[in-house]
């Protein structure tokens, strides 16, 4: 008897072996399926890029180029105002990322530590602004920047930055509230004030937070093509989103297909983003995670 029972808790735990083999193997062949999957736009883009203009826009499309063709990146560098477009998207970028980062930590220090009337409301008014879709605001924003001669600058891209951002003081309300209040209590009767609080304690406590925030403005920031067609006109001003549009149809052979030219410099756009993400992935993991603790 207790053989044969030996016998069958071994087939069982051999039967629960093999099934979670089998589940291990299917989740990583999912998984991997979803990751080529999300991949293939990317493939595609390199890919284009590497082809001539008359291979993107044949007919079936191939996925491999038949002589890749390095020189399409320096032909989209130089066949527009590249660099300057550059520069442009890298001044907006920069000021963005400083004056969210700035103002989104001091509000939401404000809502997470500080007691007042009205708090509540005031928080739920803030996060209706992450409902409200842009293109509502963007007639009021235009007028606005019209009347006080901002249109054709680069202004109205960096400046509202600096009131804050729903979504930014959401994300740093959240983690400020998982750390303990205790600390600040402490901190106090030491007689520290409420900036070397934040300073001190709270900032060097959130930093994946900080780096989570960090990137999604600066991808925001960077590809930001709506803001740039609609506050700036002249071609100097242009930032890297709307002067990859222009590249296709810049004065230099008009006929001639300018797809890979476009995937290209899309391709140049995109390695700022990869390096940011790259350096602060584990920051960026930890701060989403950590920011939905406590509601």
């Amino acid at each position: 008897m207790e053989s044969t029972a030996r016998r069958q808790d071994y087939a069982v735990s051999r039967s629960a072996r093999m099934r979670r083999l089998l589940i291990d193997v299917f989740l990583n062949v999912f998984t991997t399926f979803l990751a080529i999957l999300f991949l293939f736009p990317f493939l595609w883009s390199v890919s284009s890029a590497l082809k001539t203009g008359i291979e993107v826009i044949a007919y079936p499309p191939r996925l491999l180029p038949r002589v890749p063709q390095w020189g399409n990146f320096a032909e989209a560098w130089t066949s527009i105002q590249f660099g300057t477009f550059f520069k442009n998207s890298t001044i907006v970028t920069v000021l963005v990322l400083v004056g969210t980062l700035v103002s989104c930590t001091l509000v939401a220090y404000g809502f997470s530590r500080f007691r007042f009337p009205g708090r509540e409301i005031l928080f739920l008014i803030c996060l209706s602004g992450m409902m409200m879709p842009v293109y509502v605001t963007i007639i009021p924003l235009f007028m606005l920047f019209r009347t006080i001669g901002w249109i054709n600058t680069l202004k109205p891209l960096i400046v509202p930055s600096f009131f804050g951002g729903a979504f930014g003081i959401f994300l740093l309300r959240q983690f400020f509230l998982s750390i303990p209040f205790e600390l600040d209590e402490s901190a106090l009767l030491d007689g520290a004030s409420r900036l070397t609080i934040l300073t001190r304690i709270l900032l060097p406590n959130c930093k994946p937070a900080l780096a989570a925030l960090a990137i999604f403005t600066f991808q925001g920031a960077w590809s930001n093509f709506l803001g740039a067609l609609i506050f700036l006109d002249s071609v100097e001003k242009y930032t890297l989103p709307l002067g990859l549009w222009f590249l296709r149809t810049y004065a230099d052979d008009p006929g001639k297909p300018k797809d890979h030219l476009m995937m290209a410099g899309s391709l140049i756009a995109t390695i700022p983003i990869l390096i940011v993400f790259a350096s602060a992935q584990s920051y960026f993991i930890e701060g989403i995670v950590m920011s939905g603790i406590k509601g």
